[in-house]
């Protein structure tokens, strides 16, 4: 008999040699990969030098602050992104979609996906520059710029969250120093 190119005999010589009074049988192999593999593991697993490691700690409050505002503008229909594109836009009307991609290192291809959603909800409005017919300048219709002052508050209260999560005076110092990388 032939599996993939191997003999049974052949398949059963790679498998691994148990320790002793281990078994390798096909059912202790599947309950072993089965505990293994158990989408909830039953201790904590172990976080390893990842703990300590500022850059792991970054991206957790990043997801923590991401899923916080994500439930929050849900009911809108807006992701974070989104969001942070209406809220651009609304502060230089005008702005082609290239310089927006830049400033919120967003690929060009992904903005311009975005751009066509928030058109079709008539939120915003794209038209050709008249400088460079190569480029779409972008504004905010009266019903995007609408639904961004409706958010503004619900940004802050957000914000207001992480502040009590981390108390107030960490929270100052956390805005002060990540200002640092807002330039790069």
């Amino acid at each position: 008999m032939q599996l993939k190119g191997l003999r049974v005999r052949d398949q059963a010589a790679k498998r691994p040699r148990s320790a002793p009074g281990k078994s390798t049988s096909p059912k202790a192999l599947r309950q072993a990969t089965a505990a293994a593999e158990s989408p909830t593991p039953a201790k904590p697993l172990a976080m390893g030098d990842l703990a300590q490691s500022l850059g792991y700690r970054i991206r957790r409050a990043q997801l923590w602050v991401f899923k916080d505002i994500s439930r929050r503008l849900a009911p809108f229909d807006i992701s974070p992104a989104q969001f942070s594109v209406l809220s651009v836009i609304e502060a230089n009307p005008g702005v082609n979609q290239l310089a927006l991609a830049q400033l919120l290192s967003i690929e060009r291809a992904g903005l311009g996906r975005m751009m066509d959603q928030l058109e079709q909800r008539g939120l915003v409005v794209r038209t050709a520059s008249a400088l460079n017919r190569r480029y779409y300048v972008l504004r905010l219709t009266a019903e995007g710029a609408a639904l961004v002052t409706r958010l503004r508050p619900i940004i802050a209260e957000g914000e207001k969250a992480l502040a009590k999560k981390i108390g107030s005076q960490a929270f100052k110092e956390l805005q002060r120093t990540l200002s640092i990388f807002l330039d790069e």
